[in-house]
């Protein structure tokens, strides 16, 4: 099939890498995959490393000279490829390429819905979604709760694709775990809990270390240690260390900056935790964790009630809750085992070879190939 994947995102975020992703899959199955993105951007720079074929286009622009030139080579790109599927993975571009349908070019429009933010239910919003669009993709529950009952789209428009995580890479490397071990000083004795996620005020750094300051006296013998494996985007590597020094968590917290071998680094927890206070409707983070079988908690927010029992769940901001959850998840190896025998039937469902197979369902099935 000839695809177009119009990822318009300018930062390399959870959207993107599951554009992304998706293409790398769909061009290593041999579907003729063109990637359309923003120029000068970390979307861009990202594609480029996967090997991707590439087209920039202002696609955000909102200078009309630069807004016509954009969308004459629109146009010039399906007179020349022909596409069969055109996936839009951010709003802007989707009402560009909806116009476009309309003018019977040929290809079958797909909206996939991987941000946070709910759609506005007016009338046109929903006539875009239900009668230009031939599908729809959302990669959380609450995110189809809301298509089904707020936007009225019918059923069989909506497809909830969770993506997928690439089970060869992520997975439980015992080497790469004791190499990291000793590189940041834990002993065999040290219980790791560990956080990826770059900083952020939404990723909930500080509500973890509060969270797990407020544990340190209830938790018997054990002698933890806390692995923030991220380095500084929105928030100041200034900011989390004040987190740290606040509640005496300083000595006892390694943050690992870049990370080279995410794998390994995940691998030397034996916990791990995500703490957003918002967001998470993709949580690559999450899958990766649980592919390298390192048991998880997590708030209750986006895609994380669909991929986690409830009670290993805890709401957002409640840092006495997430506490109470620590404790528990580092006291009881049953606890532990339990979340494990979760992970292994949730990811026997969330591999690379499974997203593959769910979206060329819903191309083939949209396109007629």
């Amino acid at each position: 099939m000839r695809i177009f994947q119009v990822i318009n995102v300018r930062w390399f975020n959870a959207t993107s890498w599951y554009a992304l992703y998706l293409s790398k899959l769909l061009q290593d199955a041999g579907h003729e995959v063109l990637v359309i993105t923003v120029p000068d951007s970390e979307t861009e720079q990202k594609a480029r490393e996967m090997g991707l074929k590439l087209e920039l286009i202002e696609l955000n622009t909102t200078r009309p000279l630069k807004l016509i030139s954009a969308c004459s080579r629109v146009l010039s790109l399906v007179r020349e490829h022909r596409p069969h599927i055109v996936n839009c993975h951010r709003g802007e571009a989707f009402f560009w390429w909806g116009i476009l349908r309309k003018l019977r070019l040929g290809y079958k429009l797909i909206r996939t819905r991987g941000d946070q933010r709910l759609p506005r239910s007016d009338f046109f919003n929903r006539h875009l979604h239900s009668t230009i669009a031939d599908g729809v993709v959302v990669t959380n529950k609450r995110m189809a709760e809301h298509f089904l009952k707020k936007m009225e789209l019918a059923e069989n428009q909506l497809w909830l694709i969770h993506g997928g995580v690439d089970t060869d890479r992520f997975s439980f490397d015992p080497e790469g775990r004791e190499r990291i071990r000793s590189k940041y000083g834990f002993s065999t004795d040290d219980f790791v809990i560990g956080m990826l996620g770059r900083f952020d005020r939404v990723k909930g750094q500080k509500e973890l270390i509060e969270a797990l300051a407020k544990s340190r006296g209830s938790i018997g013998e054990k002698k933890i240690k806390l692995f923030l494996i991220g380095f500084p985007t929105a928030t100041s590597m200034h900011e989390v260390e004040s987190w740290l020094a606040d509640n005496n968590m300083a000595e006892i917290t390694v943050i690992s900056g870049k990370c080279d071998d995410v794998t390994a680094c995940i691998c030397a927890m034996d916990l791990g935790v995500i703490a957003s206070l918002w967001s998470e409707t993709i949580a690559r983070a999450a899958l990766e964790i649980m592919a390298c079988e390192r048991p998880l908690i997590s708030t209750s927010v986006g895609v994380m009630p669909d991929l986690l029992p409830a009670w290993a769940l805890v709401p957002p901001q409640d840092v006495k809750a997430l506490s109470n959850k620590l404790t528990e998840a580092i006291n009881s190896s049953e606890f532990r085992k339990r979340l494990l025998a979760e992970h292994t039937r949730t990811m026997s469902q969330l591999s690379g070879e499974d997203f593959l197979k769910r979206t060329m369902t819903l191309y083939q099935g949209v396109s007629g190939e």
